[in-house]
């Protein structure tokens, strides 16, 4: 079994590498971040933006309404204020069954 490196995760993200995550402009990550309270990103001594693991999780729960479900931006507000927990929960399960499938296309691979 070929040895493979242990990933290290980053404590801070710039918005270049947030917005090439998900293949969206920078200009829309900063929209995002003026338009969700519960995206609150550090700032250095330049003023540049760095986002936790947490901003990058609740980015990814906003694309998730609003890019593949259609949502608008105010509903999707108002499902994040009203049903929090429930959203997180749902996507939590989005995102381990793709992690599911990404091992079983790994190991078909492998074949």
């Amino acid at each position: 079994m070929p040895y493979k490196e242990a990933k290290v995760e980053k404590l801070y993200y710039t918005i270049g590498e947030v917005a090439e995550m998900f293949k969206v402009n920078t200009s829309l990550i900063r929209f995002w971040e003026k338009e969700f309270e519960i995206i609150k990103p550090k700032k250095n001594k330049k003023g540049n933006r760095l986002f936790t693991q947490t901003d990058i999780d609740n980015f990814h729960i906003i694309f998730h309404l609003v890019k593949e479900n259609g949502m608008t931006l105010k509903g999707a507000k108002k499902k994040m204020k009203e049903n929090k927990e429930d959203t997180e929960h749902n996507f939590e399960i989005i995102k381990s069954l793709e992690s599911i499938k990404n091992m079983l296309i790994e190991v078909r691979e492998s074949l």
